[in-house]
C-alpha cells in the first residue's frame, strides 16, 4: 500500500494536473481511482483537504496581495524554519529572485508546506509543492514544461 499524503497528490498532479487533461472526474471517482492504485482511504482524503486548501489560498484577498519593496525581508517562524530547512528557503529566495515566483506565490507555497502531513519533508517535496502552486495559476499550461525544469533542476542553496 501507497501510504503517504504527498504520493497522493504526487499521483493526482502527474496523471491529471501536469499534462492538462480535459478529463474532469468527479471527487467519488477520483477517490475510487486512487484506492484502485493502492493508496489508502486516509491518504486520499488529506490530499483532497489539502488541495481544498490550495483553492482556497488561490484567490487572493486584494488588500493582503500589495507589492513588496524590494527591499523587504521575509522571516520565517520557526516552525517554517525547522520544515522547510536552509535548501527549502534557499530555493524559495532563488525563485522568487529569478521571477519565478512572487511574494503572493511563495507565501502560498509555504503555506502548503506546512499543511503537508509529515515530518520529514525535503527538498523534493518543497519542489513539488512548487509546481503543484504553480499549476494552479492562470496560464500554467503555457509554462508548464519551462517550470519543471527550473524548479526540479539541480539548485545549490544560496544563502542571502
Amino acid at each position: 500500500m501507497k501510504e503517504d499524503m504527498l504520493e497522493v497528490l504526487i499521483y493526482l498532479f502527474e496523471n491529471y494536473i501536469a499534462d492538462g487533461l480535459a478529463f474532469d472526474p468527479s471527487q467519488d471517482e477520483l477517490a475510487d481511482e486512487l484506492a484502485g492504485a493502492g493508496f489508502e482511504g486516509e491518504e486520499i482524503e488529506k490530499a483532497f483537504v489539502w488541495l481544498e486548501g490550495l483553492l482556497d489560498i488561490s484567490e487572493p484577498d486584494p488588500q493582503l496581495n500589495q507589492p513588496q519593496a524590494p527591499e523587504s525581508l521575509r522571516f520565517y517562524t520557526a516552525d517554517e524554519f525547522e520544515r522547510l530547512q536552509i535548501e527549502g528557503m534557499s530555493l524559495l529566495t532563488k525563485l522568487v529572485g529569478a521571477g519565478v515566483l512572487d511574494h503572493f506565490l511563495r507565501e502560498m507555497v509555504v503555506d502548503r508546506v506546512m499543511a503537508l502531513d509529515s515530518s520529514d519533508v525535503n527538498i523534493d517535496h518543497i519542489k513539488w509543492v512548487i509546481l503543484m502552486v504553480l499549476s494552479n495559476q492562470p496560464g500554467f499550461s503555457e509554462i508548464a514544461e519551462w517550470a519543471e525544469v527550473v524548479v526540479t533542476e539541480d539548485l545549490a542553496p544560496v544563502i542571502h
